[in-house]
């Protein structure tokens, strides 16, 4: 076993890997960007060695330095996590020619899954089931429309060299396969510098289905049985579970069988995935599979399989990289519970899923009822350079509906201020009935959506009257101490039992939420307040149990919420939502006014990738304008109202701040 490993990533897999390096006793070098100097891996690791700017392209995704500071730290092996580096085969090969352990499979497995079309041939050729398709190196457009038009739509086109949704489209019709085409292969090759793709029959009823694979040198292979991906955003995982509910134990051996072939196919060497697509029955019962793609390393959602195995993938991925044989034969691993994890991301679920970076002014996640892995704290940013993720929070569970409760308790005690999250709209996944009885496909957030996004006005009135609230008692505990370091503690500007002379004692404000503006007043009274909103006025009275926790009585209710105060925002958090509320000031926002509907401004930071509109066009409301890259996806710019374009301020290939103006409209 070596003794010194690098971690050739950064984030919540960095300190995943860093932790099981130190439960085997093995040093743990971490690499970081500009962007991460003080990151939570870096702080976490015995070593760390600086690679270069922020943007990953000049500093996680260079392997000639990531190797030279394995070199130079004495490191012998390299772990490259997921993403970045870790299916990089030129990479691998580079790692062993430098006398470093590639912790991973070696280049030639890599090279024959990273390619779909590939892939697509060694499975058939492994008796792996596969879906119709077309998986040849013709690329002209022409001819794979018409292959599209053979196998019939709905189709997907998709990137060979792709991964992680990303160079994906579906394509429902005939006439709109070109424009996805062109679209998928922009992308491709932006993400992978590679335009290659396949066609292949979308499944109409589909639930994606996993099956984690584990082989050593040896010639030992084994799986840790399957998880369920099925619910998805964008091809981009929300939830992820182990084991598959109702999947059938016939169809699990068959799945089980069918991996274990594929992996022992290609030599495979450490952890993989082998990703199916299942073929369902209405009730969403499994009742066939299709191969789709290979995995060359760990899966972010590794988790459940550990929860329901008991198993630590990564000390297997350090055993079999040293050499040995698995720890386990097949006839050893036992399935044991249910688990789920959910990926808690900074990005607005109300704002079309938009990226949703700054800064954490409060992260509290619920380590007593959750396994939590994250790479961040109060104080980091959620940079505009990397995944958004903030972490994953996984549960087990004796059955599936225990891990649903335990999940969504896990849920409403995770606190986060400063970011908007995707908290609430997971909650409302599990909520969701279709959910909890196992009705599952790819299409359920889409299909769900109208329900999964409700209406929040009501719930955040009354968030506003809590924020008004805490604002109050915040004020009554601020002059409380000015108080108390006065010369003059009698006198009666020292008061705050808010007596007024010929006047009722009230405070107004203005609050705004995401979605409304709120005008308040409040009055004190019997040792509370009557805050009026909208002609309607409620007593609350409260005391704050801890420095975020509320304890609030409302006529006979009592309960408790979390008011996480940062600036002159007031974040409220109940079990059913988080609502961030801001103190209003109408004259600074007047100072601030940006122009109006005259201009369009870049809802995030990114690079623009496309440009489909100039200067003097005339433009209807919603037409595409231009695309903008954020957050490894893309992100359509669209006109908000029809118009003439004045100027396009940014071309192909320009980086945008978020609030840049990327257009501007002549006055009608």
């Amino acid at each position: 076993m070596f003794t010194k490993v690098l971690i050739a990533n950064r984030g919540e897999i960095a300190v995943r890997v860093i932790k099981t390096a130190r439960e085997m006793g093995i040093a743990s070098v971490a690499v970081y960007s500009d962007a991460d100097a003080n990151a939570m891996h870096v702080a976490m690791a015995d070593e760390a060695v600086h690679l270069g700017p922020a943007p990953a392209r000049e500093s996680y995704l260079i392997g000639e330095k990531v190797i030279q500071a394995a070199l130079d730290t004495g490191a012998e092996a390299i772990h490259p996590g997921y993403g970045f580096l870790s299916e990089n085969a030129e990479f691998a090969d580079a790692v062993e020619a430098a006398g470093l352990i590639f912790i991973g499979p070696t280049a030639d497995a890599i090279r024959a899954m990273g390619s779909k079309s590939a892939a697509k041939e060694l499975m058939g050729g492994a008796s792996v089931p596969l879906v119709p398709g077309y998986h040849g190196d013709n690329q002209d457009a022409d001819f794979l429309k018409s292959e599209a038009d053979k196998i019939g739509y709905p189709v997907l086109i998709k990137a060979s060299a792709g991964g992680g949704g990303k160079g994906m489209r579906l394509v429902e019709k005939t006439e709109d396969f070109l424009d996805a085409l062109d679209s998928c292969k922009r992308e491709a090759i932006s993400s992978f510098g590679d335009d290659l793709v396949l066609i292949e029959k979308f499944v109409t009823n589909p639930r994606h289905i996993e099956m984690q694979v584990f082989a050593d040198e040896h010639g030992n292979a084994v799986h840790l049985f399957e998880r369920d991906c099925s619910i998805q955003r964008r091809h981009q995982k929300v939830i992820e579970e182990a084991p598959a509910p109702g999947l059938p134990a016939d169809l699990q051996a068959e799945m089980g069988k069918a991996a274990v072939a594929a992996a022992k196919a290609i030599q495979y060497r450490g952890a993989g995935t082998i990703e199916f697509i299942a073929d369902c029955e209405d009730d969403g019962t499994p009742r066939g599979f299709y191969f789709m793609e290979m995995n060359t390393r760990l899966q972010v959602e590794h988790p459940v399989t550990e929860m329901i195995t008991g198993q630590d993938l990564v000390s297997w991925q350090f055993k079999v990289a040293s050499g040995e044989e698995l720890p386990l034969t097949q006839e050893d691993l036992s399935i044991n519970g249910h688990s789920m994890e959910v990926r808690l991301y900074a990005e607005d679920p109300d704002g079309g899923f938009l990226p949703a970076i700054g800064h954490l002014d409060y992260l509290e996640l619920p380590e007593d009822i959750a396994r939590i892995d994250t790479g961040v704290r109060t104080g980091d940013d959620v940079s505009m350079h990397y995944d958004p993720m903030i972490a994953k929070i996984i549960v087990h569970g004796e059955d599936r509906d225990a891990a649903i409760r335990k999940l969504a308790q896990a849920l409403a005690n995770s606190k986060i201020s400063g970011v908007t999250t995707n908290r609430d709209f997971l909650g409302k996944i599990l909520e969701e009935q279709a959910f909890q009885i196992a009705k599952l496909d790819t299409g359920f957030i889409e299909r769900y959506e109208e329900s999964l996004l409700p209406d929040r006005s009501k719930e955040e009135e009354a968030a506003a009257r809590i924020a008004m609230l805490a604002m109050m008692l915040e004020r009554e505990i601020d002059a409380d101490i000015d108080n108390a370091n006065t010369d003059d503690p009698w006198s009666p500007w020292a008061s705050t039992d808010h007596w007024r002379l010929n006047d009722i004692a009230h405070s107004d404000a203005i609050l705004k939420g995401k979605n409304a503006e709120f005008k308040l007043a409040a009055m004190p009274r019997d040792g509370g307040f009557d805050i009026a909103l909208n002609d309607e006025i409620e007593w609350l009275s409260g005391d704050y149990v801890d420095d975020v926790t509320l304890a609030i009585t409302n006529g006979d209710w009592k309960g408790k919420v979390s008011v996480i105060v940062a600036e002159d925002t007031f974040t409220v958090i109940t079990e059913g939502g988080s609502y961030p509320i801001t103190l209003f000031d109408p004259v600074a926002a007047a100072s601030q006014d940006e122009g109006g509907s005259d201009r369009l401004a870049a809802p995030m930071p990114g690079k623009v990738t496309a440009v489909h509109a100039s200067n003097g066009d005339d433009v209807e409301e919603g037409q595409l304008l231009m695309v903008l890259e954020a957050m490894k996806m893309e992100h359509s710019i669209l006109a908000p109202h029809a118009g003439k374009i004045d100027s396009i301020r940014f071309g192909e290939g320009d980086q945008v701040a978020d609030g840049d103006v990327l257009v501007t409209f002549l006055e009608e």
